[in-house]
């Protein structure tokens, strides 16, 4: 009897230094990280933040069990948020300088977030919005990621149905985009359940085109809205309706996200970060904050920013000091106990003794918001604004009086910051002078092509120069395509960068009226043409499911464009103009033109 005693307590005393053991090994495993980042939301499109029109339960419950960081500020537009997310730096030190034609790319020499989790580890994807670049090496999967689903554009012309890509192949599921892409990231958490993982998930919306899935647009078509924007003549109601559908849409979806992870007993150690990439695209309610996207004011860069992870963080905890996108890379990599990876100087502040409570936030700090020659800055509790007038965001958030008359000493040492500032990121302050972050209507840096490791390079029609009578789709050159294509003076033009001699395939997707089927149409790039017919003749009406609101007059309408084989053309390396002409045009017009593809063949 004493010796089954002892066997049992021997029994007990390995479990419980095994559950010790278990424990010490759950509490020291690195966090898996999920970071959901939203399309042009305001800070005032969530229901935590006092929206009484949406209801966002699942996106409300990160910041109810874990921490808000209440002041945190990103860029007014799209891809100079992300990039200074990616790298910790401001977007101007990156090459980011616009949304599109190029302008967007991040310079080859920056390292990003996902450079430093793929070097300690752990598994990489990004599933949805990229645009910091499409062309390898700037395409996802040579910055870190493993893994990448969605699209390298800014924004996209179809949400149903939609054309994009994984791993550099296109692909074409049915669905709504934000669906598909949140899918693709489940199954990737799915796939590496057993390893730390980083899961980027980059949503489409709210932004425009207006469109939703009608179970979503039905609970939102006849309500009331009764919180209006602050220039309430210039709102319109159906698009508040049409962007808080979406905002619905995406709570949905991370909760979809959540609950696996909670199947997969994943949540406690997973930090969940939930953030927006600038402003509202629209006049709506945003907490009585003047400006909207595309302005340096309060209310076009300030964003919601929830963090949880249950292990480590507290819950329901609010940092009210002020913070932005370039804080979030040193910050992850202090809590996941990653080294970075690159030697840039950051701009962003490692957060994680703020949101661990060890430590007060600063009492003073400035954070710079840029667009266009528009340049602010943010105090804890002031804002100098683009035209010099100081406002006290403490006593006065909705920025409606300025306090120069009292406050000149601060407007004097904020402004010589900025200049300051300016000259740091290069920019001409001459008076009268263009920004020094202007560029072309098409970014001079080349294409880069033809690289082994990621064979296919997409040639879109953003990315190109139209030359004579030939314009874009749209007056937004993101998913535009080349109209207009007449005359055997105009052209197309691609400025490239051939990485490796040899030969390439090459494909056009193309519509053509019937009767105009026929023209001979010449890519030339250097010494060597490559010439080919537009044939056979493929004119497709304008998709009607693409829209659940007419959309605005500057986005291209979409259409089924069809592949041409053009042939095989000998590249050798080097850089210069791929171009392409109509040396024989039978018909009224050659045809409008979406996308170029070159694919390596000699591997």
């Amino acid at each position: 009897m004493r010796f089954i005693t002892v066997c049992w307590s021997a029994l007990l005393l390995l479990l419980l230094v095994a559950t010790g053991e278990m424990s010490r090994a759950a509490e020291n495993a690195r966090p898996n990280v999920v970071i959901f980042l939203a399309d042009d939301a305001g800070w005032g499109d969530y229901s935590r933040n006092g929206n009484k029109s949406v209801a966002t339960p699942h996106i409300d419950s990160l910041a109810a069990n874990g921490v808000t960081l209440d002041r945190f500020f990103v860029c007014p537009v799209c891809a100079p948020t992300r990039a200074e997310f990616l790298t910790g730096r401001y977007h101007p030190r990156t090459g980011v300088y616009g949304v599109s034609t190029g302008q967007e790319r991040m310079n080859l020499d920056e390292r990003t977030i996902a450079d430093a989790f793929q070097a300690a580890g752990y598994a990489t994807g990004a599933f949805g919005k990229w645009h910091n670049g499409s062309q390898w090496p700037y395409h996802p999967m040579a910055r870190g990621f493993d893994e990448y689903y969605g699209y390298t554009s800014g924004h996209w012309g179809e949400y149903f149905d939609p054309p994009l890509e994984h791993n550099g192949q296109p692909v074409r599921e049915k669905g709504y985009i934000v669906d598909i892409c949140t899918t693709a990231a489940i199954k990737f958490i799915e796939r590496n359940a057993k390893q730390p993982f980083f899961c980027y998930v980059p949503f489409t919306t709210p932004h425009s085109p207006w469109a939703v899935p009608e179970q979503n647009w039905q609970r939102f078509k006849e309500k009331p809205i009764t919180q209006r924007g602050t220039q309430s003549k210039q709102e319109n109601l159906d698009e508040t309706r049409c962007a808080l559908a979406m905002i619905q849409n995406q709570d949905e979806n991370v909760g979809r996200v959540l609950s696996k992870l909670d199947e997969l007993k994943l949540a406690d150690n997973t930090i969940v970060l939930y953030f927006s990439d600038n402003g509202p695209n629209s006049w709506r309610w945003n907490g009585e904050m003047k400006g909207r996207k595309g302005s340096t004011d309060e209310g076009g860069v300030r964003s919601t920013c929830y963090w949880r992870w249950p292990a480590k963080l507290p819950k329901d905890r609010t940092i009210s000091g002020i913070s932005g996108a370039i804080d979030l890379l040193p910050t992850l990599c202090t809590l996941a106990g990653i080294e970075r990876v690159g030697d840039k100087p950051l701009d962003g502040q490692d957060l994680s003794p703020y949101l661990m409570e060890t430590k007060k936030v600063p009492a003073e700090r400035m954070i710079f918001s840029t667009w266009g020659r528009n340049v602010s800055v943010r105090t804890n509790q002031y804002r100098l604004d683009n035209a010099g007038q100081l406002f006290d965001l403490v006593a006065d958030p909705s920025q409606t009086k300025a306090v120069n008359d009292q406050q000149q000493g601060t407007v004097d040492r904020l402004a010589a910051t900025v200049q300051a500032w300016r000259i740091e990121m290069g920019f001409d302050v001459t008076p009268g002078a263009p920004s020094g972050n202007k560029r072309k209507s098409v970014d001079p840096r080349p294409i880069p092509v033809g690289y082994r490791e990621f064979p296919r390079t997409w040639l879109p029609a953003r990315d190109g120069e139209p030359v004579g009578s030939v314009k874009r789709s749209s007056g937004a050159p993101n998913s535009s395509y080349f109209v207009n294509w007449k005359s055997k003076e105009d052209s197309l033009v691609w400025e490239i960068d051939v990485n490796t001699t040899g030969n390439y395939a090459v494909e056009l997707r193309y519509t053509c009226p019937l009767a105009a089927a026929g023209s001979t149409i010449e890519l030339t790039f250097l010494k060597q043409t490559l010439s080919g017919k537009v044939m056979p003749g493929w004119d497709p009406l304008l998709y009607t499911n693409q829209e659940t609101l007419p959309r605005p007059p500057a986005e291209s309408k979409m259409k089924e464009f069809r592949p041409l084989k053009l042939g095989t053309i000998h590249l050798e390396r080097g850089r210069g103009p791929l171009t392409l002409q109509a040396s024989d045009i039978p018909g009224s017009e050659v045809m409008d033109l979406l996308e170029v593809t070159l694919t390596l063949l000699d591997r």
